[in-house]
């Protein structure tokens, strides 16, 4: 029984591979494991001769934001290369990643022009080097007060652009839900990306491999946090195996640049397996449909892959109908993490979002001038 929670407990630790990976990890052979090792070596030499792996550029300029209850937030922001910014965005990553993986668009945004943008990232709490939460305060809606936390000491004034992949669009629908009038006055742009509104009938959260109701995932997050030595063991032992299962799942196209898996892998492994399941029951009871209206007021952006496995693609297709004037990007067999595998395609997605934003900044301020 022990054995076969482990091997659960592995296919949970990968993250967004989620509990169903576990089926694919108890079916893997000895030799399979063996010949995705001598792959990762290959990729590893070509990554050195080729200049490093994604994600491993030099940091760029490091912050931190205390968030209301003494959570230090690990935070990075990035000025235009060129002209004064128009509008800050803010990226937020989504469940067991970390900053990283905005890495496309980290590289983009500040090359932009017409309109320059200065873009700030930062790792939820818990994730990447961020500091570790107690469990009781691993929510979504913690998640919100942490955005509004960052937004208030890093960006405390003019336009902005909030984007959110996966639990990171959550955390924004948590910040409408709190703070509305934060998008009737600063925020004109919302991307959503790979992301939910909430369990909303069949195509509800109770069917992704994040449910709070699969079985799966509740073993692992109660074994984590019972025996976590084991599981951590265990996943450090199995770390080939995760690593095939993260390709599985995280991305729809199986041939996708094994160094764009390794950046996944390498930022679920940062994460320690019962600090991911302590967010669990907040993404499984996330229903914040009714928080949606609030970004009516804003350009919204909608994007998701059709052959998503963590997040089924029908949550995108509810939010955009919520949304009706909001553009809805649809990604023809792509999996969770389209900022990467098909980025390019993202990047133009988001680039037009913070156009049509900007082109917003002269009718906003005449209304406020109106209200004054």
């Amino acid at each position: 029984m022990v054995s076969r929670r482990l091997w659960q407990a592995l296919g949970v630790a990968g993250g967004i591979a989620g509990a169903a990976g576990a089926a694919v990890g108890v079916g893997v052979a000895t030799h399979k494991r063996h010949e995705i090792a001598k792959d990762r070596r290959r990729l590893a030499g070509e990554l050195d001769a080729g200049g490093g792996q994604p994600g491993a550029q030099p940091p760029r300029t490091s912050s931190s934001v205390m968030a209301e209850d003494g959570i230090r937030l690990a935070c990075e922001e990035l000025a235009p290369h060129s002209g004064a910014p128009a509008l800050t965005v803010v990226l937020v990553h989504g469940f067991a990643l970390d900053r990283r993986t905005w890495h496309f668009q980290a590289e983009e945004l500040p090359r932009m022009t017409g309109p320059a943008v200065r873009t700030i990232l930062y790792d939820q709490r818990s994730h990447g080097r961020s500091e570790r939460a107690p469990r009781a305060s691993c929510t979504i809606e913690q998640l919100g007060h942490d955005l509004d936390s960052v937004i208030r000491s890093l960006a405390p004034e003019g336009p902005l652009v909030l984007i959110g992949h996966s639990m990171g669009g959550m955390t924004l629908m948590a910040l409408a839900e709190r703070h509305p009038e934060v998008f009737t006055e600063r925020v004109l742009g919302v991307g959503l990306v790979s992301t939910s509104a909430g369990e909303l009938g069949t195509a509800g959260l109770s069917g992704s491999l994040l449910s709070r109701f699969n079985p799966l995932t509740r073993t692992v997050g109660a074994l984590a946090r019972l025996q976590p030595k084991l599981v951590e063991g265990g996943r450090r032992a199995l770390g080939d195996l995760i690593w095939a299962i993260t390709r599985r799942f995280a991305f729809g196209d199986q041939k996708v640049d094994p160094a764009l898996v390794d950046l996944v892998d390498t930022m679920i492994s940062a994460n320690a397996v019962d600090a991911l399941t302590d967010f669990v029951d907040t993404v499984g009871t996330h229903d914040r449909i009714a928080a949606l209206p609030a970004f009516a007021t804003c350009e919204v952006l909608v994007v998701a892959g059709t052959a998503d496995q963590v997040i089924p693609y029908a949550h995108g297709e509810l939010i955009a109908a919520e949304l009706p004037k909001a553009e809805f990007v649809e990604l023809e067999g792509v999996g969770h993490m389209p900022m990467l595998e098909r980025h390019a395609e993202v990047e133009a997605a988001v680039e037009g979002l913070i156009r049509r934003s900007a082109e917003r900044i002269p009718r906003r301020a005449e209304s406020k001038r109106r209200r004054a």
